[in-house]
């Protein structure tokens, strides 16, 4: 139990790390690395990473697919362009209710029947959504917005692709290796649009242990406690990947602690907490 305690929190750490450092190495004024770069370093490093992680297991067979790894580069990509526009705190918000409100979307798509308290807690969840939407002094960039909500709604799709996958962390390794074309074009077309690229050394760090740490091991540490966690727990503990990046944008990054952040935050936790706490109660045993 402590083991899978402490792979879970390391896991949530990483995830929450990939906000932090993108926000760093991509903050407007600060030109430490073009979104681009960060994108392609990210992912090419995190596919290395992933790919020896499998070898020393011993696995070789690739798992993975097309459709996820444009999934994959899609969120990765939109999430660098938003980042260079919002702050950390706000991202992590506006990403993860965008991907929980495409999981549920496609549920009920696919014919799913919510009960009262999934519906309830979905409209606190795009509550909370259009609150960070709204104009205002501290409202958050347009277009940062809706990149990282285009990031969300990729991440959810990529999320959905791979659920019930025999080996997730060879489906990984293999959509992450298939990734490295499209962000290499993309790298291709910022150098026709913006010219040479610009990346310091601090700027590839940053690119580097955002794909090869925080992308590449935080993956396979939250591989390895699934097993070990129920569904509703595995969901639920999700939820404090938003907090932990706004708390380190505010400390970390010199983030401003907004009323709206603070406000729309809660609402949208509280209403996919609430949802997903319906949504994995079990219906009553039918008397005999």
């Amino acid at each position: 139990m402590l083991k899978t305690a402490l792979l879970t929190v390391l896991a949530l750490i990483g995830f929450a790390a990939n906000s932090l450092l993108c926000r760093a190495a991509l903050e407007n004024g600060a030109w430490r690395i073009d979104a681009a770069s960060f994108t392609s370093i990210r992912l090419i490093s995190g596919a290395l990473v992933l790919w020896l992680l499998l070898r020393a297991r011993g696995g070789s067979e690739r798992r993975g697919s097309w459709g996820s790894a444009l999934a994959l580069f899609t969120y990765a990509a939109g999430f660098s362009l938003a980042y260079v526009r919002i702050p950390a705190g706000v991202g992590a918000l506006l990403l993860f209710g965008c991907v929980q409100a495409t999981m549920l979307g496609v549920g009920l798509f696919r014919g799913e029947r919510p009960r009262v308290l999934e519906w309830v807690g979905l409209a606190m969840a795009l509550g909370g959504l259009l609150v960070l939407r709204l104009p205002g002094a501290t409202a958050p960039d347009a277009l940062g917005a809706t990149l990282m909500a285009g990031a969300g709604v990729a991440w959810g799709v990529y999320s959905l692709r791979g659920r019930g996958n025999a080996d997730p962390l060879a489906a990984t390794a293999d959509n992450f290796l298939r990734s490295v074309p499209m962000t290499l074009g993309l790298s291709a077309l910022a150098l026709l649009v913006q010219g040479a690229p610009r990346a310091t050394p601090a700027g590839v760090g940053l690119a580097v242990a955002s794909g090869a740490l925080a992308s590449g091991v935080g993956y396979s540490l939250w591989y390895a406690a699934l097993p070990h966690l129920t569904a509703l727990r595995a969901a639920v503990v999700q939820l404090a990947v938003p907090v932990v990046a706004a708390a380190g944008g505010v400390l970390l990054l010199g983030e401003a602690l907004t009323p709206r952040l603070v406000g729309a935050g809660s609402a949208l936790l509280c209403g996919v907490l609430l949802a997903l706490t319906a949504r994995q109660r079990k219906a009553p045993v039918p008397s005999r």
